[in-house]
């Protein structure tokens, strides 16, 4: 077990998750010819494949701090490849939607809105600044202040995108209710490593 963590790590990992995302991508839009409900079902796919690599990602740490052992030291390890395999994800998505918006114009224009415009725009700018910064020498470059807050800040702005995506769809079509359900679990994951924090280094300390 421990081999076969230790070589399903770093860029290998990014690798298969990339070429796994891809190849799953294009067999769901083959399923219905390359039209345009494919091409519908690979942006559905690609939302979830990126919630759930942005939970492993955004979890990581705290999980990691609460109950640490070999699975949640291998996550924790591994936060950012995990994180850059939910960029690629969401490159993949956003290809789709282009894809989308080219092949039934009207289609596009009935599912989208200024806001989605704007609020999809800052959390892609967001994704694209956090990825450029998750090599060492860009993150030096960016200084470590810096680049604390704007992981902190991005990764909040994303978690809480994430829960209007999904939470608007649940009045219409219930069942995507349990998409909240791990935004939810990381969040308060994160919440209790926090609220744990001070308390370990008091009694560290006496």
């Amino acid at each position: 077990m421990s081999q076969r963590q230790s070589w399903f790590e770093g860029w290998r990992l990014l690798a298969v998750l990339f070429l796994s995302l891809i190849a799953l991508s294009l067999w769901i839009a083959s399923m219905r010819q390359f039209e345009v409900e494919g091409v519908r079902m690979v942006i559905r796919f690609t939302a979830r494949s990126s919630l759930l690599l942005f939970c492993l990602a955004f979890s990581a740490a705290a999980l990691a701090r609460l109950w640490p052992n070999a699975w949640t030291r291998w996550q924790r390890r591994n936060r950012r490849y995990l994180g850059l395999s939910f960029a690629a994800s969401h490159a993949i998505h956003a290809v789709a939607i282009v894809a989308f918006a080219k092949m039934d114009p009207a289609g596009f224009a009935e599912t989208t809105s200024a806001a989605s415009y704007i609020f999809g725009g800052i959390g892609y700018a967001f994704i694209i600044a956090m990825s450029a910064t998750s090599f060492d020498r860009t993150a030096a470059l960016l200084g470590p202040q810096a680049w604390r807050v704007l992981h902190l800040v991005g990764g909040y702005y994303l978690w809480f995108q994430f829960m209007v995506s999904f939470g608007k769809r649940v009045p219409a079509m219930p069942l995507h209710a349990a998409f909240l359900i791990p935004l939810l679990a990381v969040m308060a994951l994160r919440l209790i490593a926090m609220a744990a924090q001070p308390r370990r280094r008091t009694a560290e300390a006496s």
